[in-house]
């Protein structure tokens, strides 16, 4: 998990570059908001990686980072993409709503003291979900097209 969130760091903050040129206000503001994203999910991340498996208070550490990330994605999810990107908005929605998923399911894969590997892999799958759309729109915001077999792109003729 470390090192994609490394990744989507980089990659982030360069498209934040990329897409905020010039003085225009929305973009600056577009630009603080994708930093603002980049840097939470990295100290979350960075959290849930000291976490001490061992301990008896790992699930709760670990639950308790988790909803930080999904209100990190549910703003994300809520972020007002400049114009030239406001195909992406529905993208960053579907991230936000996997997040969602995938940290109640976390939630019920370790609660009441015992833990349910079949809600917890459906509970990864929805993790995994929600950060692939997150680099599908870094990678547009780079200027671009993701390379990804799942992916369908339909261009529309202006």
């Amino acid at each position: 998990m470390n090192q994609k969130i490394r990744v989507l760091l980089a990659a982030g903050l360069s498209s934040i570059l990329l897409a905020a040129c010039g003085e225009d206000p929305a973009a600056a503001q577009f630009q603080q908001s994708m930093d603002a994203f980049c840097t939470k999910i990295s100290e979350i991340d960075t959290s849930i990686n000291s976490i001490d498996a061992q301990s008896d208070n790992a699930p709760s550490e670990l639950l308790s980072y988790l909803d930080q990330l999904d209100e990190a994605f549910q703003t994300f999810g809520s972020l007002d993409f400049p114009e030239d990107f406001n195909y992406l908005e529905e993208i960053a929605d579907e991230s936000s709503a996997y997040m969602t998923e995938a940290v109640a399911n976390f939630h019920t894969a370790y609660g009441g003291g015992s833990y349910d590997e079949y809600t917890a892999a459906y509970a990864k799958q929805c993790y995994s979900r929600a950060y692939k759309r997150v680099q599908i729109i870094i990678t547009f915001l780079h200027g671009e097209t993701p390379d990804d077999a799942d992916l369908t792109i339909e261009y529309q003729e202006q």
